[in-house]
């Protein structure tokens, strides 16, 4: 039996240990966390919001991620300006997108109403490892792991046969009206900047959005809620990982910074410009790019002075096609760097196992003849 097998079954199973909310935690009063939530040494922050404000945040340096105006009517400049940034960066904000800035607004602040609902209100929306759809507080279901400080809301957008208006928030009123018109106006800012990707790595404009499914494809949200923490420098809100999907685009609080991407071994805070995406690329995207465009790491900081709210938005490969490089960049002096796999198969490390830096993707990297590296270790879905 696969490994795979005996893994899906696995996840038909509930959470290994009671839930707790971090919220909870948070709203007790707690001076000390749990120890569920001490991360190692060698993992903790280095620089934490304090409670006066955001001074000291920025100490990593005057690096900043690129912002991608994506409203220049010079097409090539904007697919210049997005190959630079996912090859220096795997990350870009995009200003002039065309989504509304209203409706970013009242995203944010809808579920940030939600998770400001009574907790009976809350907990009839309680995920499980087998979907992760709904009201969660861990990923994985590893038993014992060290837990990150943080709850969120996952759903499905796409496609239609996977969207259950039943487990979209009843309240506040107007939450599944704002999540579907949301979600309408991101999947088509996802579509447009696939052309963009697909035009600077030299492909057809249609390239990757075919790849995917065209448009038999997988979109998801993942709203962030990261309470106030009275020892920010002892734990972090999201580890850090790579996103294994396609591509994310992210609505950051407005007002309190905390994500953080490693460049050059060294964590950069990102500052979110006024109603801008963050954008970055899954690692999906690495795979069809054969390693031109790469997922970086990315983590999340706390404070202990203000919560923080994000949206992100995944936008994903249809689940049952396989993703491998494109032959196209596959040269001689480029052979294909991953063997291909399913996006259903793939995204069941992190199921299973929760954010592990960049050991997913690395582990799909092909085996190299005899005498040679290619720095992964093996595909985690062999056969036994």
């Amino acid at each position: 039996m696969s490994v795979l097998v005996k893994n899906m079954s696995a996840l038909q199973q509930d959470w290994p240990e009671p839930v707790v909310r971090v919220q909870s935690l948070s709203d007790s009063g707690i001076t000390e966390i749990p120890s569920r939530y001490v991360k190692p040494i060698s993992d903790r922050p280095s620089d934490v919001i304090t409670p006066s404000g955001c001074d000291g945040f920025f100490s990593e340096g005057v690096d900043s991620i690129p912002i991608v105006d994506l409203g220049v009517e010079d097409t090539s400049e904007v697919r210049d300006q997005v190959s630079r940034a996912c090859r220096d960066w795997g990350f870009f904000q995009a200003v002039n997108h065309g989504v509304s800035p209203e409706l970013m607004d009242r995203a944010r602040e809808v579920w940030r109403q939600f998770f400001h609902l009574p907790m009976e209100l809350k907990r009839p929306y309680s995920n499980s490892p087998r979907t992760y759809e709904g009201y969660g507080s861990r990923l994985g279901i590893e038993k014992g792991a060290i837990l990150d400080w943080s709850d969120y809301y996952y759903l499905h957008y796409l496609p239609t046969c996977l969207k259950d208006f039943n487990k979209w928030p009843a309240l506040p009123a107007s939450c599944r009206e704002v999540i579907e018109e949301y979600g309408k106006q991101v999947v088509a800012l996802a579509g447009r900047l696939m052309k963009i990707l697909s035009a600077s790595l030299g492909l057809k404009e249609d390239f990757l959005q075919r790849e995917f499914g065209g448009d038999d494809i997988g979109a998801c949200l993942r709203v962030n809620f990261y309470p106030r923490c009275p020892q920010p420098d002892l734990t972090l809100g999201l580890s850090p990982h790579s996103d294994p999907g396609g591509m994310t685009l992210l609505l950051p609080d407005d007002h309190v910074p905390g994500l953080q991407v490693r460049r050059n071994d060294r964590w950069i805070t990102v500052k979110p410009a006024r109603h801008a995406f963050i954008i970055n690329i899954g690692d999906q995207i690495q795979v069809l790019s054969n390693a031109i465009y790469k997922s970086v790491e990315h983590r999340v900081i706390v404070n202990s002075a203000e919560e923080r709210v994000s949206l992100a938005f995944f936008y994903n490969p249809k689940s049952d096609i396989l993703i491998g490089p494109a032959k196209e960049l596959v040269t001689p002096e480029s052979p294909a760097l991953y063997s291909p796999m399913t996006f259903d198969q793939y995204r069941l490390f992190i199921r299973m196992r929760g954010p592990r830096g960049k050991f997913q993707v690395d582990s799909l990297m092909s085996p190299r003849p005899s005498g040679q590296s290619c720095g992964g270790r093996g595909s985690i879905f062999n056969v036994d």
